[in-house]
């Protein structure tokens, strides 16, 4: 008993020793930390010039919306997704025989109507023989179909990109010479995924579309009918040549004169622009807690090199090194075998939509606030703006005072500004534990992007303070009369920097028509492949001086596509 009870004495000696240097050894970390903080919320420190954030932040938000995924058509997510029961799914084609192979699907009728059409028997496609009508399938989802979506305009036979992923995930490397070679791509795409239980694959050009593997599981016919064809039908091939399993949708530029095309083209790009932004093709449902980013730095450094200097037009896959591909291909199996229901809980598509419904049309506002500022006036207009935009995070204690170095009386504002939407999740050990990988870069892109928000607009607000330009919160130390030249200094400073964060940010919400479109038109994403429908009074072809500036005006239009008003009614604009 005596021995004991001195080990025991002995092991409290040891831990009381234990306590102490270790108090001893946080005694400098408080001021380490303090320093920390002191740079987090710096209002002249801003984000590493390589951070992805935002990038992760735009491309998710996008998921299953038209307009931003025509816009940037190089797509860098992949995600697992669900096509919920009693989904209906439509067909096209010129027999009336259900494909018995991996097939295209549309979500929209006007979709596959464009691959409606008829083939007499014995007679050659291009003659004048009146075709026999064309047969239309029209097809519902039993159960869940388990499917993985490619983002960007995935359904683009171009090269330059937006098939980077799915030549990635089949062959490891680009492969332009394929970007036409459909038939092979979606059958080795559905003989990759039937051992990990896919249904098929999601892309997009002017709608969505999904590359089904098996139409007998998991789906039943609705109907199969034998529509009038018109005069919409398109050219197959001599008979003795390969019929093509799904034939391209006719360009613009070969249907000028047919109204009955113009009409059928005019609606299957209507029918695409219904889900041009949030919330998107509610008809899929998309599982975030289970998606690759190609922009996760973290996961896939050797793309970063490749985007130095670039454009995000430009951004592609082609730089994906043998270790990151390695990365890729393990993580991928990861989700799809990643058992259903994992995860925080987060609606994390919500919670990105509610800070660009938060921000969006406020930095516009102040945009045009400070680019039309002439005066103190406007000055101060500006500043009540910043302000009211930081009303929920300016604490009774925040003023400006002579001690205060680096507005450091404002560092609050910023970190309650840049931290509500995200603490509770960051902090909070049951929640934070049950993140999937996915959720944490997510996580990190909303914390990334509601820090530079809030760093540019808190830090504009806080110096106007101390110009004397807030009415409500006047400064003890701002001049009773500012100069004017040092105001409208502050005014171009802060249009520099407003114009600098919605440039970083990029959302497609200010990609739009400006002025907006009249009411017999509709505002149009340039999209494949139909780059040729342009306005006329917007494009100065008959103005251009030679064909090399005609080609160069072409090529940007493809490239980086711009918004512009269309015709909805007759007369198109084809």
């Amino acid at each position: 008993m005596c021995l004991l009870r001195w080990s025991g004495y002995a092991l409290l000696f040891w831990a009381i020793l234990a306590i102490s240097a270790q108090r001893a050894q946080e005694t400098p970390h408080t001021s380490s930390a303090t320093s920390a903080q002191t740079l987090e919320w710096d209002f002249d420190i801003g984000p590493d010039l390589n951070t992805t954030s935002h990038l992760v932040f735009d491309t998710v938000s996008n998921l299953f919306q038209h307009w931003g995924n025509t816009r940037y058509r190089n797509g860098h997510t992949i995600a697992l997704s669900t096509v919920p029961v009693g989904t209906l799914l439509y067909h096209g084609t010129y027999k009336r025989e259900v494909p018995s192979k991996p097939g295209w699907i549309a979500m929209d009728p006007e979709h596959s109507y464009m691959f409606c059409q008829s083939q007499p028997t014995g007679a050659r496609a291009d003659t004048d023989q009146k075709p026999a009508g064309c047969w239309h399938l029209t097809l519902t989802t039993t159960r869940p179909l388990k499917v993985l979506y490619f983002d960007g305009s995935s359904a683009a036979n171009m090269e330059g990109g937006p098939m980077d992923s799915q030549d990635i995930l089949l062959w490891g490397e680009i492969k332009p010479e394929w970007t036409f070679q459909e038939r092979k791509r979606i059958d080795e795409l559905c003989k990759w995924g039937k051992e990990l239980g896919l249904d098929g694959f999601v892309r997009m050009e002017m709608d969505f579309e999904i590359m089904i593997c098996d139409l007998s599981d998991g789906i039943e016919m609705v109907s199969f009918l034998n529509l009038v064809i018109g005069d919409h039908k398109m050219t197959y091939p001599h008979p003795k040549k390969p019929k093509p399993s799904l034939p391209p949708p006719p360009s613009a530029a070969d249907n000028r004169s047919s109204p009955d095309k113009m009409h059928v083209l005019q609606r299957a790009i209507e029918a695409g622009t219904w889900r041009n932004h949030y919330p998107g093709d509610r008809r899929l449902h998309l599982d975030p807690t289970r998606l690759i980013s190609f922009y996760d730095s973290e996961r896939f450094p050797s793309l970063a090199a490749f985007r130095i200097g670039k454009e995000r037009w430009e951004h592609r896959l082609e730089g994906l090194d043998v270790p990151d591909l390695a990365v890729f291909r393990a993580r991928l199996r990861e989700i799809i075998e990643q058992h259903d229901g994992e995860g925080s809980g987060v609606d994390w598509q919500t919670l990105i939509q509610t800070i660009i419904d938060r921000y969006a049309e406020r930095l516009d506002v102040l945009r045009y606030l400070l680019k039309t500022a002439v005066g103190e006036e406007d000055a101060k207009a500006a500043v009540g703006h910043l302000r009211s935009m930081l009303v929920p995070y300016i604490l009774y204690t925040s003023t400006p005072s002579s001690a205060s170095k680096n507005r450091a009386w404002a560092w609050p504002v910023y970190e309650y500004c840049a931290t509500t939407h995200t603490r509770f999740i960051a902090s909070n050990h049951q929640i934070f534990a049950k993140l999937t990988q996915s959720e944490k870069l997510l996580l990190r892109s909303i914390q990334g992007v509601s820090k530079e928000i809030c760093r540019v607009v808190a830090g504009m607000w806080a110096e106007g303070v101390e110009l004397g330009l807030d009415i409500i919160l006047p400064s003890q130390n701002a001049p009773s009369m500012p100069a004017l030249g040092s105001v409208m200094s502050a005014v171009h400073r802060w249009q520099e920097r407003t114009e600098y964060l919605m440039g970083w940010l990029d959302w497609g919400v200010w990609a739009t028509c400006r002025p907006a479109c009249e009411y017999e038109e509709f505002c149009y994403m340039p999209t494949w492949p139909f780059f040729e429908l342009r306005q006329r009074r917007n494009f100065r072809r008959l103005e251009m001086e030679n064909e090399l500036e005609r080609r160069l005006d072409d090529d940007e239009y493809v490239l980086r596509p711009q918004p512009i008003c269309l015709r909805r009614v007759e007369p198109f604009d084809m």
